[in-house]
This record gives C-alpha cells, structure tokens and sequence, in this order.
C-alpha cells in the first residue's frame, strides 16, 4: 500500500508579519503567561506587610509604569528583530523579548493583585516603541545594539529610582523590580559584547526625554 505523502508547508512573507501580529495583541490586550515563577510568590510566602491605602495607590501607580516599560519593551526588541538582516540578531533580539515578556506577566498580576489596571495607552505606547526600534535596525545593527545598550542601562536607573519610592511594606513588588533590573542589565551586556555601537549626547538626551513623558503620563492614565 502506497503511503501518503503530506506536502510541507511553505511559509509565505507575510507569516512573520502575522506572528507580529499576534504577539502584538497578546501584548497589549491579553494576560501572557511567564516562562518563570514570578519573583513576587517568595515575599508571599513570607508574608506581607498590610499596605495601607495609600501605599497600595503608589504601588499601583509605580507597577502600571513598570508595566508600561514591558509593553514598550516588547515593541522595541520585535521593531528590532524586524529590521535586521542578520539570522543570529534576530534570534538575539526575540530571546530577548521573550525574557521581557516574564516582566510584563509579573508587572500586569502584581497590578491586578494590587487593585490597580494597566495604562489605557498601552496601544499607543507599542506602536511607538516598535516604529522606534525599526527605526533603529534600519540605521544599522551596530546602532540598534547600541539603542539596546542605552535603553537598558536608563531603565535599570529608572528601576533603581522605584526600589526608592516602593513602600518598604510592598515586598512582593520590591522583589519583581530586583529581578526586572537584573534582567536588564544582563540584556545592555549583552547587546554591549555584540559589538553594539555608543550612542551621542543627543540621542540619549532624546531617550531620556521621552522616558520621562511616558512615565509622568503612565502615573496616573
């Protein structure tokens, strides 16, 4: 008896842009799930401090902007992937997504846990953040890494500068922040011994000029 033989399937150009797609939506409207146990589930275990009422509001506030950075940090590494012409770059690029994609589950269950919602902006704040990083794989692979470096090392600053302001109480969020800025850090390195390229003055000073708009406004909307 002869066997039937099932063609493999050809995947046709427009396949990536619909994996985009996808992990563009689960993003920006869906709960992800993480690759890792949330770093918040020990300091549960070890019990929590009640937080007040006004404690529990600046937690919030804090998470939803961390939350933000994740959503941000999906677009930016899949604008990147998108636009190298370099195979082991785009892999870089993707592991490195995933990673910050345990960051955005940890970040959207601390703020359900906390009573507090996402930023209603999260569509725009993507769109952004991808167009930015697409820009940055078309001027070159040595100036996207270079992108990725500096973007890392503001974000560890900002991540520090929240370790401050977290109530001393709110140990789960404390402990997700730790583990988020080790993360990052671990990423800047990476992207640095990729032979990534130093950005000037000026680029950085833009960075840290939009970083600090989208902070302000993810604070409260």
């Amino acid at each position: 008896m002869r066997q039937s033989v099932v063609p493999l399937r050809r995947f046709s150009p427009i396949d990536p842009l619909l994996a985009g797609v996808g992990r563009a939506l689960a993003t920006v409207a869906a709960a992800p799930g993480a690759s890792r146990p949330t770093p918040a589930a020990a300091a549960d275990a070890a019990g929590d401090t009640p937080l007040t009422d006004r404690e529990r509001r600046l937690s919030g506030a804090l998470m939803r902007v961390n939350h933000v950075g994740e959503v941000c940090a999906q677009a930016l590494y899949e604008g990147q992937a998108a636009t190298t012409s370099e195979p082991g770059l785009r892999a870089f690029f993707l592991r490195a997504a995933a990673e910050e994609g345990d960051h955005l589950a940890w970040t959207r269950e601390r703020l359900r846990d906390l009573g507090a919602r996402p930023s209603l902006l999260n569509p725009a704040w993507y769109a952004g953040a991808f167009g930015l990083g697409a820009l940055a794989g078309l001027l070159g692979d040595r100036f996207s890494l270079g992108f990725m470096v500096e973007t890392e090392r503001q974000v560890e600053r900002h991540l520090a500068d929240h370790l401050e302001r977290l109530p001393a109480a709110d140990a789960a969020s404390r402990a997700i922040v730790e583990r988020m800025r080790a993360d990052e850090g671990g990423h800047a390195d990476d992207a640095q011994a990729r032979g990534a390229e130093p950005m000037t003055e000026a680029v950085r000073s833009a960075m840290r000029t939009a970083a600090r708009v989208m902070t302000a406004t993810a604070h409260r909307i």
